[in-house]
């Protein structure tokens, strides 16, 4: 009883201590039928701080199975892709800032979406979006000639090519 008494704040099992446990008690009992003070548990599937809910994207990557919701399938691949993205500007020597300054048929921004593309579920919008690619009609079209004109870079390793 000390233990649960004494998680509570209470330092004493009293009758008085008691009759306090039981308001705390009745009061949280009345917050469950609260709709603004449960609000908070219902808004997704993560509890915390956005640091925390990075790391657990990061953790879920290439885990998430059927039972999964959409939502948190499509939160995962935004995360994949803005991990990507951040590694490919590192290795171009880019900056967020500059990739916006860029054409929309740079061969450096075609071949981040090109990565994109092919390490996550992204929509060819939402690439094109992030990218700056244009429109999703012209970002299609342009990735798909910069695809092809390049088959050796987006063939698996250990495929043959024919």
């Amino acid at each position: 009883m000390d233990r649960l008494l004494g998680e509570h704040g209470i330092q004493q099992d009293t009758p008085e201590a008691r009759q306090q446990f039981e308001r705390l008690m009745e009061a949280r009992r009345l917050e469950e039928t609260d709709e603004a003070a449960l609000k908070v548990f219902r808004r997704g599937w993560c509890l915390g701080a956005e640091e925390f809910r990075q790391r657990m994207l990061e953790q879920m990557e290439g885990k998430l199975g059927a039972h999964h919701s959409g939502e948190l399938r499509r939160e995962s691949a935004e995360a994949k892709a803005e991990r990507i993205l951040a590694e490919e500007l590192r290795r171009l020597g880019w900056t967020p800032e500059g990739l916006a300054t860029r054409r929309k048929s740079d061969p450096g921004k075609l071949a981040v979406a090109a990565r994109l593309r092919k390490e996550t579920t992204l929509s060819i919008k939402a690439i094109a979006a992030r990218v700056g690619l244009g429109t999703s009609k012209g970002a299609s079209s342009n990735l798909h000639k910069w695809m092809r004109a390049r088959p050796s870079e987006n063939t698996p390793q250990g495929d043959l090519e024919i």
